[in-house]
Parts: structure tokens; C-alpha cells; sequence
């Protein structure tokens, strides 16, 4: 169990080992207190031989770990902890690590996230169990934990820290909760049950949302706005879909405006790209960036590490019909060629087709999304010229004609 030497996790393990638990402590001296963060070693480690408890203990460079990592002190102190607890189990062969966070910790959690903005998910306090964590103290309030110790005569130590109303937790434990006591004297406990109550609500909303999201996007990560704006709730189907691939709620509500008439938006995450397409909501991976590549002579050339090109030249002239092939008049293409995605202003004549047009313009006519049309490739002469929208046409300049005595066959194949 968590041993810092403050009254919760004194009373927990008191009890613990009141009810025959086998307990293993585990202290962890953060160095942020000076003296005092000494002081609490030596109380823990003075109470563990009392009772012949086994005490595990750890020293970390709180502040330098904050400055690395850049987050707060009280953010690196708590990575710090639970990294090393679960270390810990593992290594002394531990099912679980408890911790003494009781209702009075619960109800703090609940009124922060609920300052912040938070969902549903926030606003369901510091759950019993969470992983390895256990919290047998959930059910038990500040002032029970201190008449216990008071009853068995057990001393503890203070953290000066938790009496100085700087952070947003000490404020709301030391003003605002006396207050809304003042207010209602059983105000903790009913923020408490409303927090439970929303625990239940949340297993509900949960099981919807896992079924709609997992139906509405079961083979792909495309559905339409219409399937989307038919949910109870659009905004929720939108949160619970998108923020896993790194979306947040600010970007969820303006995509969600988007839905009511703005085709052709596209959002980014770290990790994904969201395309709004003729009423389709279209999710994929960012690509890495993707280098063209230099053809110098005919042979066989590997595309990103997944198309291959092959180039053929041939004096039998019969043209290849097929869309991954394009057969073109040799003697008008110019080496080195390039293969390289579309880029915008692309034009090219379109086989069959008179006069130049936009290869935008074209595989819009195609019916093709602005993700498709940036995975489009071009085989591009050594002119400039688009030689082969790949796919789709070669270029009616480059055509096979009666004149024509040499052919350049290009063929695309898929990496196996």
C-alpha cells in the first residue's frame, strides 16, 4: 500500500492490518518539502517496524523530472508514484497497490473536473478501482479517518502543503466545501451520491455509444453526416468517435457545424485527418509525407515502398486497356521521368478528350474525395507533361497513333 505518513494513509493501513491483511508499504520521498519530506520518511519508517511491516522506499528529483517531461510538479509526482507502485507489484509479486483517497478526495475531484468543463467521464469522481489501484477508503469521509486514529491513539504527520489555499484542490477543500457545508450541512455526501448516480449513467451511456460508434464505422472509418446528425445525440457520437484519434471538443463542435452545410472542411488531429465529402465523413491516419521518384530509364521502380512501375518499351505497337496501364508513343517521352502525387494546379489532356483540363476538375467529375484525390499519382515527362494520371487516362498528346512505331508501356502493380 501507499505509505506517505499523512492521517489517510495511516488509517488505511492501521486497518489493514486490523482486518489480517498481509501489507507490504511503499513510500516515496518526492524532496519538495525539505525537512519535512525527510521528517515523513522517518515517521513511515519508525510506524513499519512497529509493526513489523515490510516498507519499500524510493527518492526522486521531483523538479528536475517536471522540467524534462514540462509538467507540472504535482503531474510529475503523480507519474512518478503510480509508475513506481506498479513496478513495485510487479517485482514483490503484489496483486494490488491500496491507496487512502476517501469521499472527502472523491467529492474535490468531482468539484474540479466540474469547474473545468468536463464530461460525463469527469464527473464520476475517483473510481474503487482503477487497474492495480485499489481505494478501500471511498466509502469513509475526512472526519472518520481522523475519530479512528483518535480512537487507537495513532499519530501521524502533516503535509504543510495541504494547508495553504494555492492550489485549486486546497481552495476547494479549505473555503469552498465549508462554505456549501454552511449551505447544507450534508453536502459532501450528496455531491457524492450524485457523482455515484452519474457512475451509473455513464455505464449506460457508455454501452450506447460503443454499439452506435462500432455499427456506424464497423468496416471503415466513413459515415455519413446524415447517420451521424440521426444519433440522439450528434455531439456525444462525434466525441466518443473522434477523440481517441486525438480530436478535441473544440474541434468536435466545429465539425459538427460543419455537418449542416460546409462540404470540403478538413479537420487534423496529431494523428488523423477528418474530410467533410458530399454529406460523407471521411477518417484517416496523417501520411508521411511522400517523396517523388526519379525514373531515369525503363525498367521496374518500387513507389513508396508499396506500387511498383514498370516501364516497357516494345516496337510492337498494340496498346494495353486496362486502368493500371497506359501505353504512350515512346519517341515523344523524355527521360528522366517523375512519379509523384498530384499537385495542385495539375492540368493535363485527358485521352480522348480536347483541350487541357484541371486533373482536380477531373477526378471531381469522377467522384472521387479530397483524400483520394491527394493519394492520385502522376507520371510526369521530363518536359513536364503529365505523361499518365495514373488509374484514370494517359494524356492525349502522348496517345499511340498510325504513325506510331515504338510504344512505352507504364504498368502499376500493388506490393504483395
Amino acid at each position: 500500500m501507499a505509505l506517505s505518513g499523512g492521517a489517510d494513509s495511516v488509517a488505511l493501513l492501521r486497518v489493514l492490518i486490523a482486518l489480517g491483511y498481509r501489507v507490504e508499504a511503499a513510500h516515496c520521498n518526492f524532496h519538495l518539502r525539505g525537512a519535512e519530506s525527510d521528517r515523513d520518511e522517518a515517521f513511515v519508517k519508525h510506524l513499519c517496524e512497529s509493526f513489523n511491516v515490510p516498507l519499500h522506499l524510493i527518492h526522486f528529483d521531483t523538479d528536475e523530472y517536471a522540467r524534462v517531461h514540462q509538467v507540472s510538479i504535482e503531474m510529475a509526482a503523480r507519474e512518478l508514484r503510480y509508475g513506481y507502485f506498479e513496478r513495485l507489484c510487479q517485482d514483490i509479486g503484489a496483486s494490488t497497490v491500496c491507496v487512502a483517497h476517501h469521499r472527502d478526495d472523491a467529492v474535490e475531484t468531482f468539484l474540479m473536473n466540474l469547474l473545468r468543463g468536463s464530461g460525463i467521464h469527469g464527473l464520476t469522481g475517483i473510481r474503487p478501482r482503477n487497474g492495480i489501484v485499489v481505494r478501500p477508503l471511498l466509502g469513509v469521509s475526512r472526519q472518520e479517518v481522523l475519530e479512528y486514529l483518535d480512537s487507537i491513539a495513532q499519530d501521524y504527520v502533516t503535509d504543510s502543503t495541504n494547508l495553504e489555499s494555492i492550489v485549486l484542490r486546497n481552495k476547494l477543500r479549505l473555503q469552498v466545501i465549508p462554505l456549501l457545508q454552511q449551505l447544507n450541512p450534508k453536502a459532501v455526501e450528496n455531491i457524492d451520491k450524485t457523482a455515484s448516480y452519474l457512475r451509473e449513467a455513464e455505464k449506460v451511456y457508455d454501452a450506447f455509444m460503443q454499439n452506435a460508434v462500432s455499427t456506424a464505422s464497423s468496416a471503415s472509418q466513413t459515415i455519413s453526416a446524415d447517420e451521424i446528425l440521426r444519433q440522439p445525440s450528434p455531439e456525444s457520437f462525434l466525441f466518443e468517435w473522434l477523440s481517441p484519434h486525438g480530436f478535441n471538443a473544440s474541434q468536435i463542435e466545429r465539425i459538427l457545424a460543419a455537418l449542416m452545410g460546409e462540404p470540403g472542411r478538413e479537420f487534423l488531429s496529431p494523428s488523423h485527418v477528418l474530410l467533410i465529402d458530399r454529406r460523407t465523413l471521411v477518417l484517416e491516419p496523417v501520411s508521411e509525407p511522400v517523396k517523388p521518384l526519379r525514373v531515369p530509364e525503363s525498367g521496374n521502380y518500387r513507389f513508396n515502398g508499396e506500387k511498383l512501375f514498370s516501364f516497357k518499351e516494345s516496337e510492337e505497337v498494340s496498346i494495353l486497356k486496362s486502368a493500371d496501364c497506359a501505353t504512350l508513343d515512346a519517341a515523344n517521352v523524355q527521360y528522366p521521368l517523375t512519379i509523384r502525387l498530384v499537385q495542385e494546379g495539375d492540368a493535363f489532356c485527358p485521352l480522348g478528350m480536347e483541350g487541357r483540363k484541371l486533373v482536380s476538375d477531373y477526378l471531381t467529375d469522377r467522384k472521387l474525395s479530397l483524400l483520394e484525390k491527394r493519394r492520385t499519382l502522376v507520371v510526369v515527362n521530363a518536359n513536364g507533361d503529365i505523361l499518365w494520371l495514373v488509374g484514370h487516362r494517359p494524356d492525349h498528346r502522348y496517345r499511340v497513333t498510325p504513325e506510331t512505331t515504338r510504344t512505352l508501356s507504364i504498368t502499376l502493380s500493388e506490393k504483395s
